[in-house]
C-alpha cells in the first residue's frame, strides 16, 4: 500500500481555503421526529472530527447516530442528536450558535483561539492558575487536595476529577482571594510540594506524582483523557477498588479488522451506551495519532455500537497483534475512565475559599469516597457534583445519604440521585444541571 501522510497545513491557506469553500452547517428538524439532524461540510484537516465532536458535547448534546466520511479532501458528517431529556434542539438561540460554533467563524483561526472548550464556569471572573495533578488514589485524598488549597487561601472555581485503576487524574482552576491567578514563584513552589506529598502519601508510588501548573485554558474533558493515557492506566493488571465503578456491563467488546480492499484498519466497539461516548472514542483515537476516515455510529436502547475505519497518520493500517492490543486497552479505558453508577450528590452553595474542602472533608467523614467529581462556579454560587462509593469501592448505603443530608441540609442545596444502569444522561431534578459548562460555548458569541 502506498504511504499516505497529512500534508503540511500552512495557517494563512487554510484560512483562504475556508473563505472559498467555507462549512456548510445545517440542523434540521423535520426529517427525523425523534431528532435533530446536523449536518456538516467542510474542507477536511487533521483533527476536525474531534472538534466537531468536541463542541456537540460541550453542547451537552445526546449523539444517537452519526455517519462519518471524510475520504479526501472534504469532510461529510450527520449527526443525529437530542437533548439532555431526549427532545429535539428546538430553542433558536442554541441552533443559532451550533450553525456558528461549526461555521466559518468556529473555524477560522481567531474563532478557535478565542474558545478553548470546557472552560472556567459559566459566570467566573478574573483570571485563574490551572492545576495538573496525578497519582494514586486513595480514600480522602480529594479532601487532602482541597483542604492544602484552602489553607493557601487558593479558591477552586473549576475543576474535573476522574479515577481509574487506582489512578487519580485532576485539572482544577483556582484563584486567589482577588479573583487574580496565581504568579509568584515562592507561593506556586510551595503549594506544589505540599500537593505532591499529599498524592505521594506514606506508600513508595511506584508511579511518579505529578503536579504542574500553567495559566492557559484546556479542554478539561480531553486533557484528563491525555493525562490517564500519558500515565499509562490502560497498562493497569488486576481488579482493584476503583474497578468496581467498571460493572461487567460496561466492559466493552472491541475488535480490530482490516478492510484490505480500501486498506483501512475497522475498530468495532459495542458496550452499554452513555453520553459522551463518541467523544472518548475520537479523542482517544486521535490523541493515539490515528486518523478516522469513516464511521458508523449508532444505539439500538441502551446498547450503542460504534464502527471506526482508521489508519495511523503515517498511512498505514494496524499491522501487528501487539499495536491493535494496545488500540483496545486504550479504548476500553477510555470509555470506563467516565462510567459512574450508583449514587451522585448535587451540591450548591455560596462561593467561598474552602468551600470544596469544607464539603469534601464531610464525604469523607461519613465513609464516601468520590470516583468523579466536578465543580464550577456561576455567579456567586458554587456547584459540585460527586459519584460516590463507599470507602472499599461497594455502593453506598442510602441511610448514609440520609444522614449527610440531614447533617449539611441546613447550610448546602443537596439533591441526591441513583445514576441509572441503561440511562445515557442520568435525569436530574430540581435545581442542578447534569453538566457545568454549558455556557462556555455561549461565552464564546455574548462576549
Amino acid at each position: 500500500m502506498a504511504k499516505v501522510c497529512w500534508p503540511y497545513f500552512d495557517p494563512e491557506y487554510e484560512n483562504f481555503s475556508n473563505r472559498i469553500n467555507p462549512p456548510r452547517v445545517s440542523v434540521d428538524n423535520d426529517s427525523c421526529h425523534d431528532c435533530t439532524l446536523i449536518k456538516v461540510d467542510s474542507v477536511n484537516k487533521p483533527g476536525i472530527l474531534l472538534e466537531v465532536v468536541q463542541i456537540l458535547t460541550d453542547l451537552d448534546f445526546i449523539i444517537t447516530k452519526a455517519y462519518i466520511s471524510s475520504d479526501g479532501g472534504w469532510f461529510m458528517d450527520v449527526f443525529h442528536v437530542t437533548d439532555q431529556q431526549g427532545k429535539k434542539i428546538t430553542d433558536s438561540k442554541t441552533i443559532d450558535i451550533i450553525e456558528k460554533a461549526l461555521g466559518p467563524k468556529g473555524q477560522s483561526t481567531e474563532g478557535v483561539k478565542s474558545f478553548q472548550g470546557k472552560r472556567v464556569g459559566v459566570h467566573s471572573v478574573g483570571s485563574h492558575t490551572a492545576i495538573e495533578l496525578i497519582g494514586r488514589d486513595r480514600a480522602g485524598l480529594l479532601s487532602e487536595i482541597s483542604t492544602v488549597l484552602a489553607n493557601l487561601h487558593f479558591n477552586v472555581i473549576a475543576a474535573e476529577v476522574w479515577t481509574h485503576k487506582r489512578r487519580i487524574a485532576c485539572v482544577l482552576y483556582v484563584n486567589d482571594a482577588t479573583n487574580h491567578s496565581v504568579d509568584d514563584p515562592d507561593r506556586l513552589s510551595h503549594m506544589e510540594e505540599q500537593l505532591n506529598q499529599i498524592l505521594r502519601g506514606c506508600e513508595d508510588d511506584e508511579k511518579v506524582a505529578r503536579t504542574s501548573f500553567s495559566t492557559g485554558f484546556t479542554h478539561m474533558d480531553r486533557r484528563l483523557h491525555q493525562m490517564l493515557f500519558a500515565d499509562r492506566d490502560f497498562e493497569s493488571p488486576g481488579v482493584t477498588t476503583t474497578d468496581v465503578d467498571c460493572p461487567p456491563s460496561y466492559r466493552p467488546q472491541i475488535s480490530i479488522e482490516h478492510c484490505e480492499e480500501k486498506g483501512y484498519s475497522v475498530v468495532a466497539v459495542k458496550c452499554k451506551d452513555r453520553a459522551k461516548l463518541m467523544f472518548d472514542i475520537v479523542c482517544t483515537l486521535t490523541d493515539m495519532q490515528y486518523v478516522v476516515f469513516h464511521a458508523t455510529i449508532s444505539s439500538d436502547g441502551p446498547n450503542a455500537s460504534q464502527e471506526y475505519f482508521i489508519r495511523h497518520m503515517d498511512g498505514y493500517m494496524l499491522d501487528t497483534e501487539g499495536e491493535k492490543e494496545r488500540v483496545i486497552k486504550c479504548i476500553e479505558a477510555a470509555i470506563q475512565r467516565r462510567v459512574s453508577e450508583g449514587v451522585s450528590l448535587e451540591l450548591c452553595a455560596k462561593d467561598r475559599v474552602g468551600l470544596l474542602s469544607e464539603v469534601t472533608r464531610i464525604l469523607r467523614e461519613n465513609g464516601l469516597r468520590v470516583c468523579r467529581a466536578g465543580v464550577s462556579t456561576i455567579g456567586e454560587k458554587g456547584l459540585n457534583v460527586f459519584y460516590v462509593r463507599d470507602a472499599y469501592g461497594n455502593p453506598v448505603d442510602m441511610k448514609i445519604i440520609e444522614a449527610l443530608h440531614r447533617e449539611i441540609g441546613q447550610t448546602v442545596m443537596v439533591n441526591v440521585k441513583k445514576v441509572p444502569a441503561n440511562a445515557k444522561a442520568p435525569v436530574t431534578q430540581g435545581w442542578a444541571k447534569t453538566s457545568f459548562f454549558l455556557g462556555n460555548l455561549l461565552e464564546r458569541f455574548l462576549t
